[in-house]
């Protein structure tokens, strides 16, 4: 297949993708102007972040069930609640509004991603080809070009739940334009046996895997303008990558991706990306310029971004239909404590020596990808 029909192969549920990239997108251009309207401090902002993550965990746990009340309008209806996720932006003129704001936002969100990734992991069973990175470049690109709308309507003096509002339009287009309310057929000879049971084991592999990925992701986007600022005494902002570009070098990765995973296959191209992920985390801790960094940044970028979705296809692929959406939100469930955890960890070990031993056990965590793939390999 061509990437234009693997791309019409799972155009509904890439939309939906797309549209919560307008999402995460304005949330992350948008931070400052909410911080400084609502009044909030650093820590208290940073607590606030807490609401849409929690969220986001309660998503992925009922989504399965939920999902498979409703049937294959759930795709499309949870697409049509991020464009409401956005405009509850008006709503943030408190920390307690935005308190809640957020979490109905990350809620719908997380709810669209789980019951997206659900339908693209169906498709991936029915036509035999993988499918995954196409779709989830999808959602980085949308991700990277929300965030230059964002800075060109920050830049016109536009107030921020107006540009929440405009951002809500394209995200209700994308979802219009994408709107599939069928569920696909099941795949022929499809696993039945063992019901709605997933494997403990291929759950917590590759729970494990994602959890390594997200910890990766996280270091490689949050952390890297502070490490080049303190580390090479870089003037303010100096150090930024910014989320269009980390979007658009996503984007770029997850289309290769795509393009070689039906040679590779799922598993031998999480490998070849976890190695990369793993020189980029030891690149970053050796960096003797800030030139160094960025390549560093850029690897660890390339590395990380086809792991989550290639190990969406890997869980498809071990388990029955029945079990498939299960198994895919409790493993996700488990990742996400990479997103709680990774701020953390980096912390930690920068207060026990500097943020060169962060990056340097960053790659250490890296590494432990390559095991896990490797176990759930033989499942």
């Amino acid at each position: 297949m061509t990437l234009g029909e693997q791309f019409r192969a799972v155009r509904g549920p890439a939309l939906v993708l797309m549209a919560t990239g307008v999402y995460w997108g304005a949330l992350a251009g948008l931070m400052p102007d909410i911080k400084a309207h609502i009044g909030a401090s650093d820590g208290m902002m940073g607590a606030l972040l807490l609401f849409p993550a929690t969220a986001s965990v309660i998503a992925m746990g009922i989504a399965p069930g939920l999902g498979a009340r409703i049937g294959g309008l759930a795709l499309p209806l949870s697409g049509l609640l991020i464009s409401v996720g956005l405009g509850l932006f008006f709503i943030m003129e408190s920390t307690t509004s935005a308190a809640v704001a957020l979490f109905l936002g990350g809620f719908a969100v997380a709810f669209s991603d789980m019951t997206a990734n659900v339908r693209i992991a169906a498709h991936e069973a029915r036509r035999r080809v993988h499918l995954m990175n196409v779709a989830h470049a999808m959602y980085s690109l949308s991700f990277a070009i929300t965030a230059l709308i964002v800075a060109a309507l920050r830049s016109g003096g536009w107030a921020f739940d107006w540009i929440a509002f405009a951002l809500g339009g394209l995200a209700l287009f994308y979802v219009l334009a994408g709107w599939d309310g069928r569920d696909p057929p099941p795949a022929d000879g499809a696993q039945e046996t063992g019901g709605r049971s997933a494997p403990r084991d291929v759950v917590w592999l590759a729970g494990l895997v994602l959890f390594a990925s997200f910890v990766c992701e996280n270091a490689a986007e949050g952390w890297s303008a502070l490490y080049i600022e303190r580390t090479f005494g870089a003037v303010q902002g100096a150090g930024s990558l910014g989320p269009a570009t980390f979007g658009f070098v996503m984007a770029g990765a997850r289309f290769f991706g795509q393009a070689v995973a039906g040679r590779l296959g799922a598993e031998r191209l999480i490998l070849s990306s976890a190695a990369l992920a793993v020189v980029g985390a030891a690149g970053i801790a050796a960096a003797q310029s800030v030139l160094h960094v960025h390549a560093g940044v850029v690897l660890m970028a390339l590395g990380v971004a086809v792991i989550a979705p290639s190990t969406n296809s890997i869980i498809a692929r071990k388990v029955s239909d029945a079990a498939r959406a299960r198994a895919i939100s409790r493993a996700w469930m488990l990742g996400l404590l990479g997103f709680f955890a990774g701020p953390a960890l980096m912390g930690m070990f920068s207060e026990i020596g500097d943020l060169r031993i962060s990056y340097a056990a960053i790659a250490v965590i890296a590494a432990a990808i390559i095991p896990a793939i490797l176990r759930l390999r033989h499942r």
